[in-house]
């Protein structure tokens, strides 16, 4: 069992999913100006930062990743913001819900660069 309080994928995980037609959201946590320095293009990438929802809470999730059900994969820049959104997402009542190992600098790192890397 993991001694964190919430599951986790690695980026060849996530690869996998996006390679796949696998009906998921992918949830952006990051601010807006660091969207401009690394992205990944996806249609299922909904953007939420961590500061909006701090402020908003659930109300602020974007609305494909407001069902407490749907599978959603949080992903910030190394890890961390996304890691407590899981957690709080899993104390919120959601059941679908793992964070991206690493981040987009590990995605950019070890899958494909052309995403960006600050």
């Amino acid at each position: 069992m993991s001694s964190k309080p919430f599951p986790e994928i690695d980026v060849a995980a996530l690869a996998a999913k996006l390679k796949s037609d696998e009906d998921f959201i992918l949830l952006d946590v990051r601010e807006a100006d660091e969207l401009l320095r690394a992205h990944i293009d996806d249609p299922r990438l909904v953007h939420a930062p961590l500061s909006g929802l701090a402020a908003g809470g659930t109300s602020a999730l974007p609305e494909p990743a407001q069902s407490a059900e749907r599978s959603v994969c949080v992903i910030c820049h190394h890890g961390s913001r996304s890691a407590q959104v899981t957690a709080w997402l899993i104390q919120n009542g959601w059941t679908n819900v793992v964070n991206v190992r690493g981040g987009i600098d590990a995605y950019a790192k070890k899958i494909d660069a052309s995403v960006g890397m600050y």
